[in-house]
């Protein structure tokens, strides 16, 4: 079973124990992900697409379809998937070890319940393999204990995350989950235009990329790994990034450079163990800021409190 003794209620996330676990909630949420995209309005930078962090996991939010309100929950106390209706009741699906799809087989099948009628682009979208949802029968781990320590690991990051936002009088996104790459995370904006983005990542539109990406950026998130990349880490980025952001000072001591990813990184366990989990993150995601805009040449007395 995963370890999932906390530490000040930070859960203990070794990425051994919970990869197999992650890679299927990876393509669980993916699903569900895509649903609140193709039923929810545009908004800019796709913030219309992620989900969010509730007090059982993880939620669309409130979705207008069709003269309705749909809303699907990843409830990780009781292990289930809620689907509700504003006017036609609610229906509910069991999460257990099983294949990615017999998941979207059954997820179908209960929305046809509610009269819920969704085309998606029924593959993955920022990772390879892209497997098609409904071929999809190699990612098929669910330990409970991994789910609710990943879950509880994001809602610890989601109120640190809402205090650093409140510190920021410009553009700032919601705290939400993405679930093309599976990280939680808050992006400021200075306000300027940016160049236009060159794309890269795996299974990704380049229109879609420069459009999240059309205007100057400081972002930070949380992200619990992956094989290429196998400890879970808070991470904070500048784009358009200059020469000189890497070479910037930041907090904590813990905190590295990554030439190769041309981001700073803090890894969780770091922040777990530490005396005092949220203030190390704050100084993190601060000082990472910092290195943002002043390397940016932003006008911090116009955007900051």
């Amino acid at each position: 079973m995963t370890q999932v003794t906390a530490k000040n209620d930070w859960p203990v996330l070794k990425f051994d124990e919970i990869k197999d676990t992650l890679e299927t909630l990876h393509q669980w949420i993916q699903i569900v992900g895509k649903i609140r995209l193709k039923t929810m309005p545009w908004q800019n930078h796709s913030w219309h697409v992620p989900l969010y962090i509730s007090t059982k996991g993880y939620t669309t939010n409130a979705i207008p379809f069709q003269g309705r309100i749909i809303q699907i929950d990843f409830d990780f106390k009781q292990h289930k998937l809620f689907v509700e209706c504003s006017n036609e009741g609610s229906v509910s699906m069991d999460l257990y070890p099983r294949t990615v799809a017999d998941f979207y087989q059954e997820l179908r099948d209960k929305l046809k319940e509610l009269s819920i009628d969704v085309k998606i682009y029924a593959r993955p979208n920022e990772v390879e393999p892209a497997i098609p949802f409904a071929e999809n029968t190699v990612n098929k781990s669910y330990d409970k204990d991994a789910a609710q320590a990943i879950w509880k690991a994001m809602l610890k990051a989601n109120q640190v995350f809402t205090q650093f936002r409140s510190d920021f009088i410009g553009k700032v996104s919601p705290v939400h989950l993405f679930w093309g790459a599976f990280d939680l995370a808050v992006t400021r904006f200075s306000g300027n235009d940016a160049p236009l983005h060159h794309g890269g990542m795996p299974n990704m539109p380049l229109d879609v990329m420069q459009e999240a990406y059309s205007k100057e950026v400081s972002s930070a998130g949380f992200w619990p790994g992956s094989k290429d990349f196998p400890f879970p880490a808070f991470y904070a980025y500048a784009y358009p990034s200059p020469e000189t952001f890497g070479q910037q000072e930041v907090k904590p001591k813990e905190a590295f450079y990554s030439h190769e990813m041309g981001e700073f990184f803090l890894k969780y366990e770091d922040v777990q163990q530490s005396s005092d989990p949220e203030e190390m993150l704050l100084s993190f995601l601060r000082s990472t800021y910092e290195a943002a805009a002043n390397s940016s040449n932003w006008d911090r007395t116009a955007l900051e409190k």
